[in-house]
């Protein structure tokens, strides 16, 4: 564990600190999405780590914007794009209804939550979320799905699920052979979001 209470464990990639060096646009250019007193705000386009991982237990806080506007997917809607492949969706699903496995804390597309936990607009919310990679053979078949538990809050909201391919929107897209290690990606989706570091 972190030496102090909200700290990082000693043995943590720390991902996003005083700044967002650890980031890229999707495809490599230099990060665009603004960012001011350790909190970084969704811009446009997609953002990737520069580092690339296959399992791992990541931690994630954000928050959606306090001012509300829109409803159903058009509300403080982004996204948690594990190996940039396997998207835990993030919603402003405060009173606010939509599809099952949109919401917030699904495996998006794929599989509701198990509960709503979500905090009201702009209040600083967490996923942890521990990642268990697919396995390919040699010639690419899928060996052993994607598997991941997550908590939002604190609160369980998928345990130890299977990722039954990757995130699509009303189509079941199979598995298809990928590296062994991939970018984590956050997602524009036109709607603010903001990210910081712990204790922001």
């Amino acid at each position: 564990p972190g030496a102090t209470p909200g700290a990082a464990p000693a043995d943590a990639t720390v991902l996003l600190g005083t700044d967002a060096s650890a980031w890229q646009m999707a495809g490599g250019a230099p990060i665009t999405w603004p960012m001011k007193d350790g909190i970084l705000q969704s811009g446009k386009g997609m953002i990737e780590t520069k580092a690339q991982f296959t399992d791992f237990q990541l931690h994630v806080e954000f928050a959606t914007p306090k001012e509300v506007k829109g409803d159903g997917q058009g509300r403080g809607n982004s996204g948690v794009f594990l190996m940039g492949t396997y998207e835990v969706q993030v919603l402003d699903n405060y009173d606010n209804p939509t599809y099952a496995d949109g919401q917030a804390g699904a495996l998006y597309g794929r599989q509701k939550p198990l509960v709503n936990a979500c905090r009201p607009p702009g209040q600083w919310q967490a996923y942890d979320i521990v990642f268990d990679a697919p396995r390919f053979d040699a010639a690419g078949k899928l060996l052993k799905p994607a598997r991941v538990t997550v908590f939002h809050n604190g609160v369980l909201v998928q345990d130890a699920m299977e990722f039954i391919g990757p995130a699509t929107n009303k189509v079941r897209t199979p598995y298809s052979a990928h590296p062994e290690k991939l970018p984590i990606g956050l997602q524009d989706h036109t709607i603010d979001v903001t990210a910081g570091t712990t204790g922001k």
